[in-house]
Order: C-alpha cells, then sequence, then structure tokens
C-alpha cells in the first residue's frame, strides 16, 4: 500500500456498537447468523429509544406543551431521516407497524376498491406470505385471480416469462426485492419499468433489501415500497410504506380514528392530508424514534459498505459450505444477498439447527414464511445462515465448524 492509501475500515469498532453480541449462549461466544429474520440493535438506537422515554415521552400531533412539541418533532424528524434514507420525500412515507402491515394498507385501501371479477394479480415464486395472503384475501371479494411468475433453476426469475404474464388483465405486481430465503437480488427498476409500460401497478417488498444494499426508492419507477425497522437495525413494530404521491392522494384511510382527521361530525368526517390520514391512533412513537436512529447510524457506515462487507462475508460462507459433503444451498443466482439456505442430506432442519444453537450459532430453521417457494423446492424446511455487515470470518468459521460436527452427531 501507498502512504496515501487509505485506511483499512474498523469493522471491529462497529461490531462494539452492538451490545448483544457480546453475550455467550450455552457457554460460547454468540454467533448471530439470523439477521433475515431480525437485526440486532447498535447502541445509539437504544440509547434513542431510552432517551424518549426518559426524557420526551408524550403524545404527538396533540399537546401544546413542551413534552408534546419535543415528541411530535423526534416523531417528525425520523420520517424525515428514513426519507432521507430512502431517497424519497418525507410527506409520501407513511410510518407504520413494518411491511406486513404496509402491504394490507396497499392491499385494502388501494386494491380493494379497484380490483374486479376478470382481474389479476401476478406475484412471484419466491414472495414472503406477507406479499401473498393479503392478496388472496382482496382477490376472493373481488372476483381477481393470483397468477404466479416461476423462477430459474439458480433462484433468480424467469423475467421472459414474467413479462410474458403481463398481460392485459394484470392490474397490480407483487414483487420481493431480495428473496428472504434465496437471496435472489431482483432487477426491480427493469421490471417496474416493464409493468408502467403495461398499466400494472407495482408493490415492493423491500424488506431483506433496504437493509443490506443502496436503495433509491424514487429511483426505482415502482408504485408502492414497504419495508420493515426491526430487520433495519431498528425496534420491532417499526417500518413505513412509501408510494406516489397520487396514489395517496386517491386512497381512502385504511383505519379510523384519531391522528387521522380534520374534522369529526356525526354527519361525516373530513380526513387529514397523507400522510397523517393513513396513521390512525396513537403511533409507536418511541420505535419510530428509534428507527430514524438506525437509519442514522446505517448512513454514518454507509450502505454501499455495508453491501459489500456482506458479499465478502457470504463469498467466504460459500466457499466453506461447499466443502461439506452432502450440504445442498438454495439460490445461487448471480449478485445474490448475503442469505444462505442449505439442507443436509439426511438430517431435518430442525435437527442441524437445534445442535447449532448448542454451539452458540444461532441460524434460522423452518420454512421462513415462503411455503410455496420451499414446496417447489422439494424440502419440507431449510437451515438459513444470514449475515449482516457486523458479523466476522470467524463466525463464518464457527459456523462451518459447528455444522461438521451436527453433521457427525446426526449420521
Amino acid at each position: 500500500m501507498s502512504d496515501n492509501a487509505a485506511p483499512a475500515f474498523d469493522w471491529a469498532q462497529v461490531r462494539a456498537d452492538f451490545p448483544l453480541l457480546q453475550r455467550e449462549v450455552n457457554g460460547r461466544p454468540l454467533v448471530y447468523l439470523d439477521s433475515a429474520n431480525t437485526a440486532q440493535k447498535p447502541r445509539a438506537v437504544i440509547d434513542a429509544v431510552d432517551d424518549f422515554y426518559r426524557r420526551h415521552n408524550a403524545n404527538v400531533s396533540r399537546a401544546v406543551h413542551a413534552l408534546g412539541s419535543e415528541a411530535t418533532e423526534a416523531y417528525e424528524g425520523a420520517r424525515r431521516a428514513l426519507a432521507g434514507f430512502l431517497g424519497v420525500q418525507a410527506q409520501d412515507l407513511v410510518l407504520c407497524s413494518g411491511t406486513t402491515f404496509a402491504l394490507n394498507l396497499v392491499a385494502y385501501s388501494w386494491a380493494l376498491p379497484r380490483l374486479r371479477p376478470g382481474d389479476a394479480i401476478l406475484l412471484t415464486r419466491m414472495e414472503h406470505h406477507a406479499n401473498i395472503v393479503p392478496w388472496q384475501l382482496v382477490a376472493q371479494r373481488t372476483g381477481a385471480t393470483i397468477r404466479v411468475a416461476e423462477l430459474l433453476p439458480d433462484g433468480s426469475l424467469d423475467l421472459a416469462a414474467l413479462y410474458r404474464a403481463m398481460t392485459p388483465e394484470v392490474k397490480l405486481l407483487g414483487l420481493a426485492h431480495v428473496s428472504n430465503v434465496l437471496g435472489t437480488v431482483n432487477p426491480v427498476a427493469e421490471i417496474c419499468r416493464h409493468a408502467r409500460e403495461r398499466g400494472i401497478t407495482t408493490v415492493v417488498d423491500g424488506s431483506q433489501a433496504v437493509p443490506h444494499m443502496p436503495v433509491d426508492v424514487a429511483a426505482l419507477g415502482c408504485d408502492f415500497y414497504a419495508f420493515t425497522g426491526h430487520k433495519l437495525c431498528g425496534p420491532t413494530g417499526t417500518g413505513g410504506l412509501w408510494a406516489r404521491r397520487e396514489h395517496w392522494q386517491a386512497m381512502p384511510p385504511f383505519l379510523g380514528g384519531g391522528e387521522m382527521i380534520e374534522e369529526v361530525r356525526f354527519e361525516g368526517s373530513r380526513f387529514a392530508a397523507p400522510p397523517h390520514r393513513f396513521e390512525a391512533g396513537t403511533p409507536n412513537i418511541a420505535g419510530q424514534v428509534g428507527l430514524g436512529a438506525a437509519a442514522d447510524y446505517l448512513g454514518r457506515v454507509g450502505m454501499a459498505r455495508i453491501a459489500a462487507r456482506e458479499h465478502e462475508l457470504l463469498a467466504h460462507a460459500s466457499e466453506e459450505l461447499a466443502r461439506i459433503d452432502g450440504l445442498r444451498v438454495f439460490g445461487q443466482a448471480p449478485g445474490k444477498a448475503a442469505i444462505v439456505s442449505f439442507v443436509i442430506d439426511g438430517t431435518h432442519a430442525h435437527d442441524v439447527a437445534t445442535l447449532l444453537d448448542l454451539e452458540g450459532v444461532a441460524v434460522r430453521s423452518g420454512q421462513h414464511c415462503a411455503h410455496p417457494l420451499l414446496q417447489s423446492l422439494g424440502v419440507g424446511a431449510t437451515c438459513r445462515a444470514s449475515f449482516a455487515f457486523y458479523n466476522t470470518h470467524a463466525e463464518i468459521e464457527a459456523l462451518v465448524a459447528a455444522l461438521r460436527k451436527a453433521k457427525a452427531l446426526l449420521a
């Protein structure tokens, strides 16, 4: 290296920002490889939530006293922080409990009033249940049908088939930005452009994307983009839904109550402008403040740096796992995210995960809220190791050692 070369980024210092990663499980150092399920929280997020309850706790948009003003500013400040993180306008971002709520909001406020018998909803094989079940419920009530776009053997979308399926009957396309099982990163901007040319409204599940790569939502060309806060190093029960302004203006409220009104009379009510029209009741104020802190924290680390770090960890893990006889990985799409779902021949995923836990290694096992995908893969369950920027290469070695031990015990 030349004298002018930039110093290596200190990932050990970043890891030290996460208190829970310092603990032990079953007498061994914790190796947390379940970030696709929920991410750990940096001290900045924990402190933001603690500070809100200790110093600023009050309801938002209701009181004129100092605490009420502080709480409102903190809540709206979190909205602004998240909007900046996503590259969107704050007025187009509804804060909610997460992706599941967000997708149901679209289903009931946008789709339910618009879909008719003969219309179709197009989904992909890799969708999480949160991007399947709401559309099934809407289809049952409207007479619309659901169509499924299938995958190629490497776990990537069959784009040619997807585009052929975009027929005039299709009114809505539900699409994961990143598969929570396969790690496939879908070319969302390209897909949305094709859909827009055909007059199809697009709903993107960004739960597994925004925590792991730079995402400029406004540049994607989608109509709706949903994300979950607890996967973004924020508190549980947080998240948001971005939509094009024309959709928000045309959509009726999803829930009714306080906060989302301008005036209420028994003869009728006048609703607040978006985004508050869709935020009925007292929100998870402290949680959203914590999520805003998470966005600021990730911004300081740098999303491009985070993506590069996780791809480095994925490459190491993929190389090591390939050396374990009888271990099969599902999802080999080029440029995939740092998610590895696998089985070991002759064993059950739950047994493998239980033995890994005894070694302090936390992985997910089961169907990952993606039953249709696992059915197509021909397996009842998989183990899933999902990596985040706070993981280390030593933890990958620990995973491999624990897998070899589990494999020997289950033989």
